[in-house]
């Protein structure tokens, strides 16, 4: 899709240097549950504090700087950050769904040896598309 409109990036925290919510961690559900509201809730007063534009279609993906050399990182396992993180964008407004339809999330990316460690989320507002002026129930 060739058609981007508007690029920017979201920042996600780190809890203790670390991505907040990994797919191998064994949290008790309301840590959980209490991490994702974080994510979710941040993620869309950030993109809220941009004033976007609508979309009509969404490229999203999770990028982690580990600031380490440590070899062994598995990207699958920070899909678990990058969902409530999506979920967010929805919350703020830029498309009324995360499904295919409107959001095309790739997977993550993590970068060792980087001097500095950090997480965000890449985000490309594409203009193709039903604008959600048109879209069902918008």
């Amino acid at each position: 899709m060739n058609s981007a409109f508007h690029s920017f990036e979201v920042p996600i925290d780190l809890i203790a240097n670390k991505p907040p919510l990994s797919a191998n961690q064994r949290l008790h559900w309301r840590r959980k549950a209490a991490v994702t509201k974080a994510v979710r809730e941040t993620t869309a007063w950030r993109v809220k504090a941009l004033t976007l534009p609508l979309a009509a279609k969404l490229t999203v993906r999770l990028r982690f700087d580990t600031g380490d050399n440590r070899k062994r990182r598995d990207p699958a396992n920070l899909c678990a950050t990058s969902k409530p993180a999506i979920d967010g964008l929805v919350d703020a407004g830029l498309v009324p769904d995360d499904t295919p339809e409107w959001v095309d999330e790739l997977m993550p990316v993590i970068r060792n040896g980087t001097t500095e460690r950090g997480m965000w989320l890449e985000v490309t507002i594409h203009r193709q598309g039903v604008s959600l002026r048109e879209a069902p129930g918008a």
